[in-house]
């Protein structure tokens, strides 16, 4: 694949967590830096779509929303808009067990002739671990005009690919988002 860029989706109201989700601690780092480190060996392209200054400490360019309120959508629709590749690799804030590993199978895996790859298990999607095709935007639009804001909606009218995975491999790709979640990573890995 082509050039790549990375948005980091650090917006959210974090209401489960109560505080900025991706600068919660976790092994004594924010995981905002677990995932750069993880991005790190494939790209530094990097962006984060957000408008707290909490993030400003990161030399990586910060982007606000271009339309507050809508969720993932609507960060995916600003990290498009603001894209200058074709295709994106789409990670939210609260994934810090993500690796380089699983960035670069999701990368290699990737067929280009679809508009959106993602992880996927028997039981659950990984919707914010995903390239996204910037020729999407048009159809993101749409949703966020339609106040449709479900990404398994989104999913269903864009070609898109699943990298099947097993159940175990969904541990790393675990997003936390409250205490309690945090808490029993703490204790799954010690």
């Amino acid at each position: 694949m082509e050039t790549l860029t990375v948005f980091i989706l650090c917006g959210g109201k974090s209401s489960r967590m109560q505080s900025e989700k991706g600068l919660v601690l976790f092994q004594e780092k924010p995981f905002i830096e677990h995932i750069i480190q993880a991005i790190l060996p494939i790209t530094n392209n990097i962006k984060l779509i957000t408008a707290s200054k909490e993030y400003d400490y990161l030399e990586y360019e910060k982007i606000p929303d271009l339309i507050a309120d809508k969720g993932p959508i609507g960060g995916i629709y600003t990290a498009l808009s603001h894209s200058e590749t074709e295709f994106n690799l789409i990670l939210s804030c609260d994934i810090p067990l993500i690796s380089t590993e699983l960035l670069q199978e999701l990368i290699s895996k990737h067929n280009t002739e679809a508009e959106i790859t993602v992880f996927a298990s028997e039981s659950r999607l990984h919707p914010l671990i995903g390239i996204y095709s910037k020729k999407i935007l048009p159809v993101i639009k749409g949703a966020i005009d339609n106040d449709d804001l479900k990404m398994m909606n989104l999913f269903a009218t864009i070609p898109h690919q699943i990298i099947n995975i097993e159940e175990s491999e969904n541990f790393p790709l675990t997003n936390i988002n409250s205490a309690d979640e945090l808490n029993d990573l703490n204790i799954n890995l010690s």
